[in-house]
């Protein structure tokens, strides 16, 4: 059995095609599923479908994305900290993070929008600091960014995942040398990815933990259709076989039991 530790539900649930999803997740082995919120208009949604799965095999996050991030960031962070005064609490802080990819080509622009960005990841991990949660860190093209300011935060670094880790192995040494970790995507299965794989196992099998980010990042051999929750087994196989030469078996009992362990499930 699998754990997706980080997925959107949103689009499907929005097209009323989420029963149908999430029946092909369980039909592929994927036993829970962690939806991971974005911004203000995602929270009270995946809240409520978590509250719908009584079996505890769909959770749900609260952040606010660094592409979610604008003027009004201060008070969408004061009112993610109310959705953890209301069940169900969600179990971890996030997404949040930096993200130099979709910044304005103006200079200007782009240096206004990152410090908002900045302004706002440092406020949402002072408020997991307080909270004692797990943090998902959104990181894309500002990796030593991210983790300075995770070491500034002072958040415990083993409740720390950078998701869809797709550095290199110096990079990964600095998150395992705090204590933090990566999950690894689809993107995993890529051939030009060598070095995601190496990153992969620089952390090794005991720290790996597996996500599909769906709708994005399909795996092979379905690489290029929309990506869905079931299609974790397809990057979970990969993995055992290409990147750990271990039994499928296996890694899905480490991945799950890690996640289990970094959400305190």
């Amino acid at each position: 059995m699998l754990i997706d530790s980080h997925t959107h539900l949103e689009s499907f649930a929005r097209r009323g095609d989420l029963a149908p999803v999430l029946a092909r997740a369980r039909a592929a082995g994927v036993e829970v599923l962690v939806t991971v919120g974005t911004s203000v208009d995602d929270w009270d949604l995946y809240a409520g479908l978590e509250a719908a799965a009584p079996d505890g095999s769909l959770r749900h996050t609260a952040g606010l994305h660094p592409c979610s991030v604008d003027e009004r960031w201060a008070d969408q962070v004061a009112r993610l900290e109310e959705r953890w005064h209301r069940g169900p609490v969600p179990v971890a802080l996030g997404e949040c993070g930096l993200d130099r990819f979709h910044l304005p080509p103006e200079a200007d622009a782009a240096a206004r929008l990152f410090a908002l960005q900045e302004a706002a990841f440092a406020a949402q991990l002072g408020l997991a600091r307080r909270l004692g949660c797990p943090v998902v860190v959104h990181s894309r093209g500002a990796f030593r960014e991210c983790v300075a300011q995770v070491d500034a935060s002072g958040v415990d670094w083993s409740r720390v995942v950078f998701h869809c880790f797709t550095e290199g192995a110096a990079e990964m040494a600095e998150l395992t040398r705090r204590g933090g970790r990566g999950s690894f995507t689809g993107i995993l299965t890529y051939k030009s990815a060598a070095e995601v794989r190496a990153a992969a196992r620089a952390q090794g099998l005991a720290r790996l933990m597996l996500e599909t980010d769906a709708p994005y990042l399909t795996p092979v051999p379905l690489r290029g259709q929309p990506n869905e929750p079931a299609y974790l087994r397809h990057t979970a196989a990969y993995a055992a076989a290409e990147v750990f030469g271990v039994s499928l078996e296996e890694l899905c009992a480490v991945t799950s039991a890690n996640v289990r362990h970094w959400l305190g499930l």
